[in-house]
């Protein structure tokens, strides 16, 4: 059998962008798709009527599948929880015939090593950067019954249910740290405040700067898949999710990285592991001890980060702009007052982190031998 054959419709999504309007429904766009899950954070979010004009063709519902036809080319995830979204560009829908296919079964099918070549592949050995409606549409299948594919499913939904749990984890201790930041130094409710002189509505000893006089960013090294030697080092290019891995780190965790061109460009993310910063800005800790201060000032400032996009087809951020953003310094000691007591949040978000990393890892390994049959179950 096709895909094509096991589902009731494959739909490609519409040839246009929509504007981010900052609230309603969530867009999902190719960096929104990871390996099984969608990715909401920092989604782009539109209006009921370009919802609505996005779904014509078909209303995405529970197990539904979206699948990347760029950047990540390939990538899959699968609609839970009654999700209202809408499809971005280089998107398809994807909804499986249940009487023939078990959806979670179907997402992870369509991630397995095999299906992924026949995807992506070419008859050369080399790997597409876009997949056609048609390959989609032809994609060879073969499925166990039913009953073998729900207890696949269920097994690797095990993994991505504690990743998920982690990541909402995650999100909870960040945002405690982004209140104490607002707090402090948004409305000046820090530490001895009451006993300061405000002029001109700045607290005394604050004073306006740019943010390289506390971290300077760095553009990172460029490395093609083709360069990439072996390991468990993250390479970090332009996307949410490592790009691949490699033998060797060209930074000192904890790192922050600004992704620096394409659908993400000006995204921020903290790694709490060494990690090879290629299409990407960062900075590690050994440029600053006020790295935890520095994440929250560009989390909090995100349109600041958006504004500084160059370029209209293909989006960029550079190095030396994030550099020269503005604001208010805080004098040294009230940052590394800050810094101390967010410390245990950032702390315990490392090792959520690392947890899903190892989780993942296992995920990945056991996906392609229970696809094949080589582990029985």
């Amino acid at each position: 059998m096709t895909l094509n054959d096991i589902c009731e419709l494959i739909v490609d999504c519409p040839h246009s962008t929509a504007k981010d309007e900052g609230a309603g429904y969530p867009l999902i766009r190719t960096p929104n798709i990871g390996r099984g899950r969608l990715i909401l954070d920092d989604v782009h979010r539109v209006s009921k009527d370009v919802y609505d004009k996005r779904n014509s063709r078909a209303i995405p519902q529970d197990d539904d599948l979206i699948l990347a036809r760029e950047a990540p080319a390939g990538n899959v995830a699968i609609i839970k929880n009654g999700e209202k979204v809408c499809l971005g560009q280089r998107t398809v829908l994807i909804r499986p015939d249940r009487n023939k296919v078990y959806p979670d079964f179907l997402a992870y099918y369509i991630l397995a090593p095999q299906q992924q070549y026949e995807l992506l592949g070419t008859a050369n050995g080399a790997t597409v950067a876009h997949v056609n409606i048609p390959v989609i549409k032809a994609l060879p299948v073969e499925l166990p019954t039913i009953e073998i594919q729900q207890r696949v499913a269920d097994i690797l939904k095990t993994y991505d249910d504690l990743i998920e749990n982690n990541q909402r984890q995650i999100k909870l201790l960040e945002e405690a740290a982004q209140r104490l930041y607002r707090e402090w130094f948004v409305d000046l409710k820090y530490p001895g405040h009451e006993d300061k002189l405000i002029i001109d509505g700045v607290p005394e000893e604050w004073r306006l700067g740019t943010l390289i006089e506390i971290a300077e960013f760095k553009r990172g090294k460029t490395i093609t898949k083709a360069q990439v030697q072996k390991g468990n080092v993250p390479v970090v290019a332009g996307g949410l999710e490592p790009a691949y891995y490699h033998s060797e780190a060209n930074t000192k965790a904890p790192v922050i990285t600004v992704s620096g061109s394409g659908a993400n460009a000006g995204f921020c993310r903290m790694y709490y592991e060494d990690i090879f910063a290629s299409d990407c800005s960062f900075i590690d800790i050994n440029e600053t001890q006020s790295i935890n201060y520095v994440y929250c000032f560009l989390k909090a400032n995100k349109y600041q980060l958006d504004a500084l996009q160059k370029g209209s087809a293909q989006p960029h951020v550079y190095a030396k702009d994030i550099n020269a953003m503005e604001l208010l310094l805080p004098t040294p000691e009230l940052i590394c007052d800050f810094c101390n007591r967010t410390a245990s949040l950032f702390e315990l978000i490392g090792v959520l982190q690392k947890q899903n990393i190892k989780a993942v890892e296992a995920r990945d390994r056991l996906l392609p031998k229970l696809m094949s049959g080589e582990i029985e179950l």
